[in-house]
């Protein structure tokens, strides 16, 4: 866990690391990730916009030889796929995962719960918008599928965000990623990403909480 969380707070020269040693391979390995991310179910923490807006800074420089197109297509394509391979898993054994003890130790069950509330109070939109929040991106196609959504509504949904998502993370990496202040301080701006994709969770559950009235005996 540990390496995890210096690989995130320092993505930057570990995703050096990865190009100076993989070269080109570097692209099939940011997929995988970004691909798993979602994917696996069981895997979201992971890094996602970071990852994306430390890749498209590279792209920006010459010396790395990566081409920020490139990037916007695999990471569209990752997350695309990704998601649909998390419902497809929540479709197809969505019911009989959740009985399991085995899953339930792998999966934060708050965080699915969390996930559960949100998706119930959003509707499809929250496809769109959980596409912009760690975590429980990573489990609302999961939920959607287990709730019976039907695949041609979900990947509207997810379509917009993913392309959104991938536009507003690569072109912020691309165009500010290279800024001498950003890359002094990029543990701080990573740190900020992480903030400020976490702000619609909070406000939700700050609504909810503020909302609620206790009822009358």
């Amino acid at each position: 866990m540990s390496f995890l969380v210096d690989f995130v707070l320092h993505i930057d020269q570990h995703l050096v690391t990865i190009v100076n040693s993989f070269g080109i391979w570097t692209y099939l390995i940011l997929f995988a990730i970004i691909f798993i991310e979602t994917g696996a179910v069981i895997l979201p923490f992971l890094p996602g916009d970071s990852l994306l807006f430390a890749a498209c800074a590279l792209a920006a420089n010459p010396t790395y030889g990566l081409h920020i197109w490139s990037f916007v297509g695999l990471f569209l394509l990752a997350a695309l796929a990704g998601d649909s391979l998390n419902f497809l898993i929540g479709h197809s054994l969505g019911e009989a995962l959740t009985r399991t003890s085995w899953f339930g130790k792998l999966i934060n069950q708050k965080q699915l719960a969390k996930s559960e509330k949100f998706f119930d109070k959003h509707g499809g939109i929250t496809v769109t918008i959980a596409r912009f929040m760690p975590i429980i991106r990573t489990f609302v196609p999961f939920v959607a599928a287990s709730s019976r959504m039907q695949y041609r509504q979900f990947i509207r949904y997810n379509v917009i965000g993913c392309v959104l998502w991938v536009v507003l993370c690569c072109g912020g990496g691309y165009f500010f990623g290279n800024i001498p202040f950003v890359k002094a301080h990029f543990s701080l701006v990573v740190i900020g990403i992480i903030v400020i994709s976490l702000i619609p969770a909070i406000v939700s559950a700050l609504k909810a909480r503020f909302s609620h009235t206790p009822e009358e005996d």
